[in-house]
């Protein structure tokens, strides 16, 4: 604990700053003592970072939250979130007004416990879980830069800001994501470190020792060490970090939970400070005599007047746009509307595949979808975790990223799965882009708490997870997905396609792109697969399942399989028609949009007296809801084992014969 200080500045305009701040502190006591839960400490004690970033620097507009070339502020340690929640009151923002802050942790209220994602009140992302926050704004920052390249700085020339704490530096993700950035040289991007000391257990010291500015150094970053409540330290470390050419570190050594007269400094400040005495510390220390949720209309109005600063700005950066010769194709970027150019660049996709009957893997037909979509929708960035000619996510003749060209279209990640998903959290949350990057299917793994807030906060990002079966062959169990499709789709708003053909690829795509309010994983073979489909001019993938091939009388069976499976049930229909048993064909593209289809339509599909039996290289998990519990399941119940991909399939009985057998067997 450092030693106690006086909590009254000594100049009049530290004194002003001190009140402006003590505003957030009080506001953030008084909703954790109402709601008996939360975290007082970090807001109190990063309260005087925030008040000098957002009186001095933040470049925002409260009457037009949404401004494109607003600066982002990230609250990585969302536990503090009643700081975010204060700063959006007392700064003007119309649909965060003081009974937002009363309600705080109230069902149906805009103050939940940890942020979620809602910039009409400031909030840019949703955070929580630590490491999080912090690597979404490497994306921001590569947004950022992007744009600024293409459009010009007249009309993109903005900051990410971060606040953040211990634990988010403990979190691996914040290394990926920060290697990155400094490899990257984002120079927008400013993380304001929230160094004081503690973690929920007690001081920081029992679990780490790491040497965190040289590690910043390491990575490429400019690292300052200042004290965190003085105000002038603060204002001139930020001021320093908007002039580096690399991302800026600002360790702001604070003491959580400032002015609580026995918490202050410990780790019992941490979580809610609800005590009736220690509140009454707290209020006498800092010189608060106004009653809970009350702030004196002389410090409210200073609040509403900062919100207030960049209002001029703003409307000159509209004046800037109106006249600019990028107005149309800017403000189309931000409104993300391409429907035309997407359909017609899968039709001509469809088209080829159609006449040329390619016996591709899905991962090569996607990379051919690629090559259509691309050169006519700008806003597509794509990437991949050191697997580019893996993944086919590459289309030739695009310039890639570098920290010496922005203006290019294609990142390359490193192995950073994790960090990758998160960064491409933050360039859809930016806005103006499409990210889309990918890797193995079994590497969901490293990904997958990213993936899951982009389903949360309901951001357009495609993953491409290539080698997603058995069928990845001799790398062995290490690297074949088994559990990890059904484990994706169990995530709400989530969309896994998984398509049988280029045509079904193509329509997963159009798919994908037109899915502005959800993440999707396309789900692709390694080993090559038959043309199954014929040129439609309708998107029967949109569904999420269809009749692919009808049986020639009333079915008594119904096969239903998905992706690299589908030409095992064609083949099993073909010779088992050739026996007198009539068969239905049906294509699962996509689980997720099946489930989501009207009662009639599902009923059409699964509701008749055929037997069932369903086919997919993984695990049964789900395809209970289509099949029942009690029919069959054709797939794997353990892992794999290393060998070529159709000796496996073989050993694990995933083949038209074994359909044949178990379609007999269950009809005896």
């Amino acid at each position: 604990m450092q030693p106690a200080v006086s909590y009254i500045p000594d100049t009049e305009d530290d004194k002003t700053l001190r009140q402006l701040a003590n505003c957030i502190r009080l506001l953030s006591v008084d909703a954790v003592k109402a709601a008996n839960s939360g975290h007082s400490g970090l807001p109190m004690g990063m309260a005087d970072v925030a008040t000098v970033l957002f009186s001095k620097f933040m470049k925002i507009d409260p009457t037009q939250p949404l401004w494109e070339d607003r600066d982002r502020f990230i609250l990585s340690g969302g536990h503090g979130s009643m700081l975010l929640y204060s700063l959006a009151y007392l700064l003007g923002y119309e649909k965060m007004p003081i009974e937002e802050i009363r309600n705080f942790r109230q069902l149906h209220s805009r103050t939940p416990g940890h942020p979620e994602v809602d910039q009409e009140v400031g909030i840019e992302t949703t955070t929580g879980p630590l490491g999080q926050g912090i690597s979404n704004a490497p994306g921001f920052a590569m947004a950022e830069q992007i744009l600024a390249a293409r459009f010009g700085k007249d009309l993109v020339d903005h900051y990410t800001y971060v606040m953040c704490g211990d634990g988010d530096l403990m979190e691996g993700v914040s290394h990926e994501a920060c290697s990155f950035a400094g490899h990257f040289k984002l120079s927008k991007l400013i993380v304001l470190y929230d160094d004081n000391g503690i973690c929920i257990d007690g001081p920081t010291t029992m679990t780490w020792s790491e040497n965190v500015s040289k590690r910043f150094e390491a990575y490429g970053w400019d690292v300052q060490e200042i004290d965190g409540h003085d105000f002038g330290a603060i204002e001139s470390a930020i001021a320093h970090a908007q002039t580096t050419d690399t991302p800026s570190m600002i360790r702001c050594k604070t003491r959580i939970g400032y002015g609580a007269p026995t918490q202050e400094g410990k780790n019992s400040a941490h979580g809610a400070i609800t005590k009736d005495d220690e509140i009454l510390g707290i209020r006498k220390n800092l010189d608060w005599a106004h009653e809970p949720f009350s702030i004196p209309d002389d410090l409210l109005m200073q609040w509403r007047a900062i919100g207030q600063r960049s209002h001029t700005q703003r409307e000159a950066w509209e004046n800037k746009l109106d006249a600019s010769a990028h107005k149309e194709k800017f403000k189309q970027s931000f409104k993300n509307e391409f429907s035309q150019e997407i359909s017609a660049a899968v039709a001509k996709a469809k088209a080829n595949f159609a006449a040329e009957k390619p016996n591709k893997a899905t991962r090569q037909t996607s990379g051919m979808v690629l090559d259509e979509l691309i050169p006519v929708l700008e806003t597509m960035i794509g990437g991949s975790a050191d697997l580019t000619g893996s993944n086919n996510t590459y289309v030739k003749g695009t310039d890639f990223i570098t920290h010496e060209n922005a203006n290019g279209r294609y990142i390359h990640y490193g192995v950073r799965e994790h960090g990758m998903a998160a960064i491409m959290n933050g360039m859809a949350l930016h806005g103006g882009l499409i990210p889309y990057s990918g890797t193995f299917m079994q590497f969901s793994d490293y990904a997958r708490p990213a993936m899951r807030l982009a389903a949360l906060m309901k951001q357009q990002v495609i993953h491409v997870m290539t080698h997603d079966s058995i069928g990845l062959g001799e790398d062995g169990p290490t690297h074949q997905p088994v559990e990890h499709i059904a484990s994706l789709r169990a995530i709400p708003n989530m969309y896994v396609f998984r398509p049988c053909d280029g045509i079904e690829t193509a329509e997963c795509w159009e798919l994908a792109l037109n899915k502005k309010d959800a993440p999707s994983v396309m789900a692709l073979s390694r080993q090559g697969l038959p043309t199954l489909c014929d040129n439609r001019d309708a998107n029967l993938c949109s569904k999420g399942a269809y009749i692919l091939k009808e049986a020639q009388s009333e079915p008594q069976v119904t096969l239903f399989a998905s992706g690299s499976e589908v030409h095992l049930a064609i083949e099993a229909q073909e010779k088992l028609e050739s026996d007198g048993i009539s068969v239905r064909v049906i294509s699962v593209p996509c689980m997720d949009l099946f489930l989501e289809q009207d009662g009639s339509y599902f009923q059409s599909l699964v509701c008749n007296k055929s037997l069932k039996i369903a086919i997919e290289a993984g695990v049964r998990q789900g395809w209970d809801h289509i099949i029942g519990g009690h029919s069959a399941f054709i797939g794997m119940n353990s892992f794999g084992e290393s060998a070529p991909a159709e000796e496996l399939f073989a050993h694990f009985g995933i083949t038209s014969d074994a359909i044949i057998e178990t379609v007999k067997n269950k009809l005896k």
